[in-house]
C-alpha cells in the first residue's frame, strides 16, 4: 500500500472516531429503547380539543410523550395515562407533555377527548382526526390497531401499547414497551432528559 493510500485510511479512521466520540451516548434504558438517532415523523393532519389543525410541526417547542389510545377503552389505556401523568409531575423536565392521540376517532371527538384527559390532571394533549389520518398517524408511530366487532353492534378497538417519546423537534427519539412500572418508567424519562430537549 503506498504511503499516500495509507495517509488516507489514516484520515479516514480518525474521521470516523472523531463522529462517534462526537455523539451523544444512546442512554441505556429499563422499560424501551432510546434511538441512536432522531427519527422525524412523516406528514400527518390531525384536530385537538378545541378542533385547531395538528401536524408534526405543530407539535414542536416541547418533549412529548406519545400514548395511542381511546376513551372507551376498559383499562390498559386508563392506567396507562394515569402511569404518565404519575411520571410527567415526577421527572420534572420542562415543558414535558402527555399526548393521547384516538385510535377510535368515529366516538372521540375533540370533545370527548378534552372530557377524557383532564381527567388525568397533567399537562395532556388530545388528538383525534379523519379515519385515514389517525391510520397515517399510527404508520409514522410505528402502531398497530384495529376494530374489534362485538356483541349487540358494539365494537372495541385493539391497540398496541407502545409510549413512543419525542423531542422538543417533534422527532421520535425513544420507544417504550409494556408492561409498564412507574419508577424504571420515570428513570428512563429522567435520562432522556438532555436528549428530549435538544435544541436542534
Amino acid at each position: 500500500m503506498s504511503v499516500g493510500a495509507i495517509a488516507l485510511v489514516a484520515a479516514l479512521a480518525g474521521l470516523y472516531v472523531h463522529r462517534v466520540l462526537s455523539q451523544p451516548a444512546v442512554p441505556a434504558l429499563e422499560s424501551g429503547t432510546a434511538y441512536p438517532a432522531a427519527r422525524a415523523l412523516p406528514e400527518f393532519n390531525l384536530l385537538d380539543t378545541n378542533g385547531a389543525p395538528v401536524t408534526p410541526a405543530g407539535m414542536r417547542g416541547h418533549p412529548t410523550l406519545v400514548f395511542f389510545g381511546f376513551t372507551h377503552c376498559p383499562d390498559v389505556c386508563p392506567t396507562t395515562l394515569a402511569l404518565l401523568a404519575s411520571v410527567q409531575k415526577q421527572v420534572g423536565i420542562p415543558g414535558l407533555k402527555v399526548a393521547l392521540i384516538t385510535v377510535d376517532p368515529e366516538r372521540d371527538t375533540p370533545e370527548q377527548l378534552g372530557k377524557y384527559i383532564a381527567s388525568f390532571g397533567g399537562d395532556f394533549i388530545g388528538l383525534t382526526g379523519s379515519p385515514p389520518e389517525i391510520v397515517k398517524a399510527a404508520q409514522g408511530f410505528g402502531v398497530a390497531f384495529e376494530r374489534v366487532e362485538l356483541a349487540g353492534g358494539n365494537y372495541t378497538m385493539d391497540h398496541s401499547a407502545t409510549i413512543v417519546a419525542l423531542d422538543s423537534q417533534a422527532r421520535i427519539v425513544a420507544v417504550f414497551t409494556p408492561p409498564f412500572s412507574a419508577a424504571p418508567l420515570a428513570r428512563d424519562v429522567a435520562r432522556l432528559g438532555p436528549v428530549l430537549n435538544k435544541a436542534s
